[in-house]
């Protein structure tokens, strides 16, 4: 019995190792991973002003325009700078804080109609299982490939 949980401590311990050789690097890839959603988004919003305008005022919100561009804004600049590991904690926070705002004004599947309500929910749901790595990336940092250190 003891030989087993020696090997598996071991094991275990291997495990260990070879997550800690990983933790820069994946640190780096879930930063791009996480951000790219935002950078590509910005960009796509400047081609499509009107319509983004448009959707930001079909829900109500003042100012639609002055709107859209505070969107574009935080989501190029405060991606880039994931991307980049700059001001990290502060990037991912940003971020993170924008997708639950979007995910309440946008995605409230529950005053939707049914058939619509569905899409509406896996895309809520979605937005609040990035907002969570984000707040990940807020609460532990971005790792040491990163430009500054927090």
């Amino acid at each position: 019995m003891n030989a087993n949980v020696n090997q598996r401590s071991t094991f275990v311990q291997q495990i260990e190792v070879t997550f800690s050789s990983l933790t820069n690097p994946l640190a780096l890839l879930g930063r791009v991973l996480l951000a790219s959603m935002f950078v590509l988004a910005g960009f796509d919003k400047i081609g499509g002003f009107e319509g983004t305008a448009g959707y930001i005022a079909s829900v109500g919100l003042p100012m639609a325009e002055l709107l859209t561009v505070l969107t574009i804004a935080v989501e190029i600049v405060a991606g880039l700078a994931l991307i980049l590991g700059f001001q990290t904690r502060l990037a991912a926070l940003a971020l993170a804080g924008f997708t639950l705002a979007a995910s309440v004004l946008f995605h409230n599947y529950w005053a939707m109609p049914a058939e619509q309500a569905y899409v509406q929910q896996l895309m809520f749901m979605k937005n609040l299982s990035i907002a969570g790595g984000l707040l990940l990336v807020a609460a532990l940092g971005g790792g040491r490939w990163a430009v500054s250190k927090h």
